[in-house]
């Protein structure tokens, strides 16, 4: 019992607009896993090829990293609970336009200006923002400990949607619904869970607004003193983001449906099952963080979950492709929530919004490049090249963030 007391006090302290975040990280993720799952098969369904889903792909990513960029900066000016439903509706736009239509014209345009994710994982303004409020709805002690808890409340979501999602498709199916149907059952229950999002949103309190605490001027990205920081770790993360991107989920989904012919229940159990496995290794990551820190917990748990990433294609059956990619779940997250307490904490807390949003938006857009050319490949049959380039960009990526982080410390660890 006592080796869980951090945790367990962390949650004690949390506040309650600390809680509503945890709720509104639960539809949102549930909603994304959903959708990840038959988003791929969806859009193949309505007739799009192999190079359009990457085109469509890419420019929802690009449309996320676009429209997020405004929101996030602006929001402390504007207001962080009016952007959170700013970009609710946005998710809900989205929905019904990929719900509605067939035309890959409107569906581009749908994708750049709406909120979708095709990764299972966050897009949009929402993580940034919440990210910002986070340390104000708890203690530096718990800082860490809140991110873990946070991370894997966001895992356990995503887990249960890709669960559910694959679980609706083939129940439907069974009950006589055609896959075109099926796949579009999917798409509105999306769009209806970014309703729900919206509605909690206008619940937070005005204690998540933006806390003014330095008389330095801000540069029109809403940076000052940390502005140095934020580059050097925006050019680093573009790397990991690029190299992320080139194995979207919905995307390892298709390839798991393309080489083996898996089917959708046992495509969303898959990853239930790896989504599980990184949420759980959030909390183990914060004990990591605080006996080795910060940094070195996000460098050397991730280098070995790229490795085993190279090796899921080159598996001679399901089973070993299986069990190797859920190994790499079970380490590749443990970065996650310790990148998102040493942002916050190396920052001024009247920049967190900024930071966490230019951070967060560098990653969507430089993986909003990758999918396009997941697609070329798969369209040359060249199922196993992502998986190689993906791990080998990432492992050059964690080389390159410890040589350059080992030596700013986060103050707990000064």
């Amino acid at each position: 019992m006592n080796s869980l007391l951090p945790e367990i006090s962390a949650l004690k302290e949390l506040t309650v607009d600390g809680y509503r975040l945890f709720l509104t990280r639960f539809v949102r993720l549930f909603a994304y896993g959903f959708l990840s799952v038959v988003l791929s098969l969806y859009l193949a369904t309505i007739g799009f090829n192999d190079k359009e889903i990457g085109l469509v792909l890419t420019l929802t990513l690009i449309g996320d990293a676009v429209i997020s960029i405004w929101i996030t900066t602006k929001a402390d000016n504007i207001g962080r609970r009016k952007m959170l439903m700013f970009g609710a509706a946005l998710m809900v736009f989205a929905g019904v336009a990929f719900a509605t239509s067939k035309n890959l014209y409107f569906l581009v345009i749908a994708a750049i200006i709406g909120t979708i994710s095709p990764t299972g994982s966050e897009v949009g303004p929402f993580l940034s923002i919440e990210q910002a409020i986070l340390p104000q709805t708890t203690s530096d002690k718990y800082r860490t400990q809140i991110f873990a808890w946070y991370n894997l409340v966001g895992s356990f979501a995503s887990a249960i949607g890709s669960l559910f999602g694959g679980i609706l498709v083939d129940s439907l199916g069974k009950l006589g619904y055609t896959p075109l149907n099926s796949y579009r059952s999917v798409v509105i229950c999306y769009a209806i869970l970014g309703l729900l999002l919206l509605v909690l949103f206008f619940k937070l309190s005005q204690a998540t607004e933006a806390l003014a605490t330095s008389s330095l001027s801000k540069n029109r990205f809403g940076l000052h003193r940390s502005k140095p920081v934020i580059v050097k770790l925006s050019a680093l993360f573009m790397i990991d983001s690029f190299a992320g991107g080139l194995v979207l989920q919905s995307l390892v989904a298709y390839w798991f449906f393309v080489k083996y012919g898996v089917q959708g229940t046992t495509l969303g159990a898959i990853f239930f099952g790896g989504n599980i496995l990184a949420g759980l290794s959030a909390l183990f990551a914060a004990r990591l963080a605080k006996r080795f820190g910060l940094v070195n917990t996000m460098v050397f748990t991730h280098i070995p979950s790229n490795i085993l990433l190279m090796l899921v294609p080159i598996m001679p059956n399901l089973a070993l492709s299986i069990i190797t990619l859920l190994a790499r779940f079970s380490i590749s997250q443990m970065d996650v929530p310790t990148r998102q307490s040493y942002i916050m904490a190396v920052v001024e807390p009247d920049e967190r919004s900024a930071a966490a949003g230019i951070t967060s938006i560098v990653r969507t857009a430089s993986s909003s490049f990758a999918p396009i050319i997941t697609g070329l490949m798969l369209s040359h049959s060249l199922l196993s090249l992502p998986f190689f380039l993906a791990g080998g960009l990432k492992i050059i990526y964690d080389l390159a963030l410890y040589q350059s982080f080992q030596s700013i410390k986060p103050p707990e660890e000064i």
